[in-house]
């Protein structure tokens, strides 16, 4: 998908720019390999395409689609360490803790979470300082224990242990979901919708991400290792409670289609504006099946 490329370039270009005036560390050159991966960087994509939904110019979302960026690599990082899915391999090259070693990947992982907050803050950016205090808060909330990491723990806690369906799409709202959450809502932030409207776009975007996760967990069954850049096949090894663990391979399918079905339709409503990011939840769809 073409746009993919091009807003992952336009975000790339711009977490360069801001590592470079970062202070020399040890921890920077770990930072960027785990940060400039040639990921299609998807997140950015759906924060510019819901920013179309409410006539927001990309430069009052550049920002957060760095953050988010910085968010997500941190928690790959952290996910491929031994303790956690111990994957040594990321994206076609070897995971950040191979590369660099254990401790100092979880210091650059720590160091992009917070990274991220730092550029949210900027006072070079187009945020008001209102929108900064809200979006630092929905972002600090999807990151942490409600969000990524508490999905993080019952991922971890929920192998080779036999889950309900409800247990399963908790954990992966939470794992996944929330970061979508965290893209469609922060958009509507600043477009200055109200409470309700927000919530609404921010569940929207946990549908998107569990649809995301769902498309991931098929791709662990019939992807290979040059087409995702790791190991495959290594879910049903750990004891991984999916949806495809529940449902199997053929109702989960059916139920990722329904999914999609659901929020393309609740996306149509906007009209042409949509146009883009429906192609990108087709895309997110249909990569892997």
């Amino acid at each position: 998908m073409k746009k993919l490329h091009i807003n992952a370039k336009k975000i790339d270009k711009f977490l360069l720019k801001f590592l470079k005036k970062q202070k020399k560390s040890l921890l920077v050159a770990p930072m960027k390999y785990g940060l400039i991966s040639g990921g299609k960087k998807i997140r950015s994509t759906i924060i510019l395409e819901a920013g179309k939904l409410f006539n927001l110019s990309e430069k009052k979302l550049i920002d957060i689609c760095a953050a988010v960026e910085c968010i997500h690599s941190y928690s790959l990082i952290h996910d491929d360490l031994p303790c956690m899915d111990d994957d040594s391999m990321r994206r076609g090259k070897l995971s950040t803790h191979k590369k660099f070693g254990e401790a100092t990947a979880v210091l650059a992982g720590n160091s992009l979470l917070t990274l991220a907050f730092e550029i949210i803050s900027d006072k070079k950016n187009f945020l008001t300082l209102k929108h900064k205090n809200q979006i630092i808060k929905l972002l600090s909330y999807c990151a942490g224990h409600s969000g990524v990491a508490g999905g993080q723990e019952l991922d971890l806690k929920f192998e080779n242990s036999k889950k309900s369906l409800r247990q399963i799409i908790d954990m992966q709202r939470k794992k996944t979901g929330k970061l979508f959450n965290f893209c469609l809502q922060s958009a509507a932030i600043i477009g200055n919708k109200n409470d309700k409207e927000k919530t609404t776009y921010g569940k929207l975007g946990e549908e998107i991400g569990l649809l995301f996760q769902i498309s991931d967990d098929f791709l662990d069954i019939k992807g290979s290792q040059k087409l995702i850049g790791k190991p495959t096949k290594k879910d049903k090894k750990k004891g991984k409670s999916t949806l495809i663990s529940v449902l199997g391979y053929e109702n989960t399918l059916r139920y990722a289609n329904d999914l999609k079905k659901k929020i393309l339709l609740k996306l149509k409503k906007h009209g042409k504006v949509a146009n883009n990011l429906i192609e990108t939840i087709e895309f997110i769809n249909e990569r892997n099946f």
